[in-house]
C-alpha cells in the first residue's frame, strides 16, 4: 500500500528497509519497540500535509518522530502505522534580537538552537541532557522541562507560535511571535504537550531569554530528603538568578561515579546530593552561599569545570541503563510530600529489585527509575503512580503519557475531563489517524504490514 505513497513524495522519501526500521522503533527504555511498516521522511510542511491527507483516505495511523528520546512509549508505532520522520525540516530562521525570538524548524536539534542563538546577548530557556538528539518537534509535542523550568519554565512558556499539520491535512500557521495575542483559542498552547495526536508541529516561533554573563555550579552531600527540600525552599525564596537545582537520591552520585569511572567528588557516597546553578551578572547574593554553610561542597565557575560537575546529574540515566533494563516513571509531587514518597516509594519495589532516584527539586520532578525486575512487569508502575496520585502529585511531569501510560490517565484526569480531552480530539484528528493509542489510549488502527511488538535487549541512544 506505500507504494502509492512513495508515488506522491518521490524517490526516498518512504523508507521500508527492515534494519533502519528497527533502528527507529525502539523507545530509549529498551521496555518497548513499534512495528511500523514504513518511516516517511518529507522534506517540508507541503509534503507532511500530504502525507496525512494519504493516511486520512486509506485510514493509517501516522506516528510523528522526532529524536526518540522519550520515556513513554510515545514514538513507538503500532503495528500497520507510518513513522513520520521530521528530521528534514530542519531551518532556522535569523534571531530577533530586538524581540528576543526566533522560529526554528520541527527537526532543529536542542544543541543546534543552542548554538544558533550563542553570542547574540539571548539563550534558549530549556535545556536537558538529550540536547544532541531531541528536536524542537518533540519537545513542543511533549511540552518538554528539564533542569531550567525553575526559572523559565517548560516548553509551552517558550513557544510563542506554531506552525502544524491537523489531521485532516489543514495547515495552520501563526509564527508572527506576538507576546500579546488575545483573539480566540491559543492553538499553540493546545498543540503544545498534546503529543502528536492532534496536529503535526512543523515549526515553533520560540521565545528566548537573556544570556547571563556569569555561572557558578555547586554540588553538595544532603543528609535526608527534608533538609534537602529545606535547602531547595530557601534557595527559590531567597536568591535571585537560581538557574537550575538538581538532586540524586537513594546513593545516586556514587552509581554515576562506580558505573562511569568517575572521580568521587564528595566525601564517601551522599545519600542526597544537590546540584545547583546560579545565573547573572556579578557574584550571587549572600543567601547563597549561606545556605551551604557547613555542607561538604565542590564549586566552579569556569565552563570545563561547570560541565565535569554536571555530569554527574546528566549521566544518571547512563549510569542506570548500564545496571539493567528500567522501569522510568517520571513525576511530579508537592515539595511538601517529596520526602513521604520516598520513604513509601522504596516500599513498592519488590525484591531483587534496585531503585534509583533522580530530577529536578525545583518543581518537584523525580525520575523513579527501577532495575533488576522483569521489564514487562506493570505491577510496580500501577504501583508507584498510584501512590504518585494519592499524594496530590501527577503520573507525567515529562515525556508525556504515550502509550506506556495511557491506562492510567484516569488515574489523574476525571471523566469529564477526558471526554472533553477525546471531543477535542476527534475535532482535531477527524479520521483518529494522529499517533494512535498515545495518550488517550484511543483503539489502534487495524494492521496494514508486521506483526506484534518485541522488546530490544537494549536502549539504543540517551535520554532526555
Amino acid at each position: 500500500m506505500t507504494d502509492g505513497l512513495a508515488a506522491l513524495l518521490g524517490p526516498g522519501r518512504v523508507i521500508t528497509d527492515p534494519d533502519l526500521l528497527a533502528s527507529r522503533a525502539v523507545d530509549w527504555t529498551g521496555r518497548w519497540r513499534g512495528a511500523p511498516v514504513a518511516l516517511v521522511r518529507p522534506h517540508d510542511v507541503e509534503e507532511v500535509a500530504a502525507v496525512v491527507a494519504w493516511c486520512g483516505h486509506h485510514g493509517v495511523g501516522l506516528v510523528p518522530l522526532g529524536g526518540n528520546t522519550g520515556l513513554v512509549a510515545g514514538t513507538t508505532a503500532p503495528a500497520g502505522s507510518l513513522l513520520l520522520s521530521l528530521e528534514r525540516l530542519d531551518e532556522l530562521g535569523p534571531v530577533d534580537r530586538a524581540a528576543g525570538q526566533v522560529t526554528a524548524g520541527a527537526g532543529v536539534t536542542l544543541a543546534r538552537l543552542q548554538a544558533h542563538v550563542a553570542g547574540t546577548g539571548w539563550a534558549f530557556g530549556v535545556d536537558f541532557g538529550a540536547r544532541d538528539s531531541c528536536t524542537v518537534g518533540g519537545m513542543v509535542a511533549t511540552n518538554a522541562g528539564g533542569m531550567r523550568v525553575v526559572r523559565h519554565g517548560s516548553m509551552r512558556a517558550q513557544v510563542l507560535g506554531v506552525e502544524a499539520v491537523l489531521g485532516d491535512a489543514t495547515v495552520v500557521r501563526s509564527l508572527d511571535g506576538l507576546v500579546k495575542d488575545n483573539t480566540g483559542y491559543h492553538l499553540a498552547g493546545l498543540l503544545c504537550g498534546s503529543e502528536g495526536t492532534l496536529g503535526v508541529v512543523t515549526a515553533a516561533r520560540l521565545r528566548l531569554v537573556p544570556e547571563p554573563p556569569e555561572r557558578l555550579v555547586v554540588l553538595a552531600a544532603v543528609p535526608d530528603v527534608g533538609a534537602a527540600v529545606e535547602l531547595a525552599a530557601r534557595l527559590r525564596s531567597t536568591v535571585d538568578g537560581l538557574d537550575a537545582l538538581e538532586v540524586l537520591l537513594a546513593g545516586g552520585l556514587g552509581l554515576v561515579c562506580d558505573e562511569l569511572g568517575l572521580p568521587r567528588p564528595l566525601a564517601g557516597d551522599p545519600p542526597v546530593a544537590l546540584l545547583v546553578e546560579w545565573a547573572g551578572a556579578g557574584e550571587p547574593p549572600p543567601s547563597f552561599f549561606d545556605v551551604f554553610d557547613g555542607l561538604d561542597t565542590v564549586a566552579a565557575t569556569d565552563e570545563p569545570g561547570r560541565r565535569r560537575l554536571w555530569r554527574y546529574r546528566e549521566d544518571m540515566a547512563l549510569a542506570i541503563a548500564r545496571v539493567g533494563v528500567p522501569h522510568k516513571l517520571d513525576v511530579t509531587l508537592p515539595l511538601g510530600r517529596l520526602g513521604a514518597f520516598c520513604d513509601d516509594v522504596a516500599g513498592a519495589v519488590p525484591p531483587g529489585g534496585r531503585l534509583h532516584l533522580f530530577g529536578h527539586l525545583g518543581d518537584g520532578n523525580l525520575h523513579v527509575n527501577v532495575t533488576g525486575i522483569d521489564p514487562d512487569d506493570q505491577a510496580l508502575d500501577e504501583a508507584v503512580l498510584r501512590l504518585v496520585v494519592s499524594l496530590g502529585g501527577s503520573i507525567s511531569a515529562e515525556h508525556g503519557v504515550g502509550r506506556a501510560k495511557a491506562r492510567w490517565l484516569h488515574l489523574q484526569r476525571s471523566p469529564e475531563e477526558l471526554a472533553a480531552m477525546r471531543a477535542v480530539k476527534r475535532a482535531l484528528d477527524p479520521h483518529g489517524i494522529l499517533n494512535p493509542g498515545a495518550l488517550l489510549g484511543q483503539p489502534v488502527l487495524t494492521p496494514i504490514g508486521r506483526g506484534a511488538a518485541a522488546r530490544p535487549s537494549a536502549p539504543p541512544g540517551r535520554p532526555s
